[in-house]
């Protein structure tokens, strides 16, 4: 099968990004590493599927490796510094480069690490779910948590490569495979609807991990990133493109702030996040009834949940949404829909409306639905 190649164009920063099935097992794949001492970082659940393959495609030992623990809660301060306690054991120079095998805690982990040690050293990004494939490992934003909030604590840093080998996609677990959906359907909501359309179409060969249908998936994702990301690398424009990749992200790193990270699944925040942000776009007379029902109707065919935690109030919100890294001049700022695949930034929204939105979605979620759940959003 043809590999794909995109650039995400950033000057002397520019790098690859290459999509395809079975690229891991290519050492052409991995020129950016030549030559080079590196390590690699990745996690237990992905060391039994794809650690020796990459390790033998590298040439590198098993000491090279670092095997953590899965799972949000491990995206840790103190995961870091054991992370960057082992580079420093290593006697990792400058010159050398750190490898993210897995999803995106490791990616976020590995760029973090990467991005601090010796002031800031090359990696690259193996992103193995759809997630991480999608969104996470494109961008150069690299993070940990903090039990106040999400990515609080992170850099700016971009990898040097990104392979993306869409054939890893098939050890995923139902559940992280349709988490990975929610970023996807997020660039069609927020900027191309044909690209929403197309996923209506064919949501059921997508998932089923059709070889062509998901490597065209991965492609036209990233290739909207890329593009995003070129114009406002840092989200130094105020309002500019970069903050509407967060659709959603604000409600949803809300719900995984408050449920205590590793509960929900990141991408199951953010469709919940994408159902609130529009309906509250709704409220404020942008997109149509027939436009809200149409997103939140492919989110919940998937299987995505569509509402907040059972015991979640609007004050919970309001009070973690405060420390979100929009806020500006002590106004929150969301990411809203004018119309499906236009989003933008704003913090004209009606607070009445917000108010609002909260609620309904407060009182719907109290009946205790799990993040694996799905569940209708009343009407009206």
């Amino acid at each position: 099968m043809t590999t794909r190649i995109l650039n995400v164009e950033l000057g002397s920063r520019s790098y690859p990004i290459r999509i395809g099935s079975g690229l891991l097992s290519d050492p052409a794949n991995f020129q950016a590493l030549r030559g080079r001492r590196a390590l690699l970082l990745t996690d237990t659940n992905l060391a039994g599927h794809h650690l020796n393959r990459v390790l033998e495609t590298l040439r590198m030992e098993p000491s090279q490796a670092l095997v953590l623990e899965p799972g949000e809660s491990h995206k840790s301060w103190d995961q870091a510094g054991r992370v960057l306690d082992w580079m420093l054991q290593a006697g990792l120079g400058r010159d050398a480069a750190l490898v993210a095998l897995g999803g995106g805690v490791i990616g976020d982990l590995a760029g973090f690490c990467a991005a601090v040690y010796q002031r800031g050293i090359d990696f690259v990004q193996i992103p193995t779910t759809l997630l991480a494939q999608v969104d996470s490992s494109v961008g150069g934003k690299t993070a940990v948590n903090h039990p106040r909030g999400k990515n609080l604590i992170g850099a700016f840093h971009q990898p040097i490569a990104v392979i993306a080998d869409t054939r890893t996609l098939a050890t995923l677990p139902p559940r992280e495979l349709r988490a990975g959906m929610a970023e996807v359907l997020k660039y069609g909501l927020l900027a191309d609807t044909v690209l929403f359309g197309w996923l209506e179409r064919n949501l059921d060969r997508i998932m089923a991990l059709d070889p062509q249908f998901i490597s065209e998936t991965v492609e036209r994702c990233c290739a909207i990133k890329a593009r995003i990301v070129g114009l406002d690398e840092r989200e130094s424009v105020s309002g500019g493109p970069r903050a509407l990749l967060n659709l959603g992200h604000t409600f949803g790193h809300a719900i995984e702030t408050y449920s205590g990270y590793g509960e929900w699944l990141h991408g199951e925040a953010v469709a919940t996040g994408m159902c609130m942000a529009a309906e509250l776009s709704h409220r404020m007379g942008w997109i149509k009834a027939a436009e809200l029902e149409r997103a939140t109707r492919l989110i919940g065919s998937i299987g995505l949940p569509t509402l907040p935690p059972a015991g979640m109030q609007p004050a919970d919100f309001h009070r973690i949404m405060g420390l979100d890294k929009k806020v500006k001049d002590g106004k929150l700022r969301l990411v809203l829909l004018r119309s499906l695949g236009e989003a933008v930034l704003s913090a004209d929204f009606d607070a009445t409306a917000l108010e609002a939105t909260l609620e309904k979605f407060c009182v719907a979620g109290t009946g205790g639905a799990g993040p694996a759940q799905a569940i209708a959003i009343p009407a009206g």
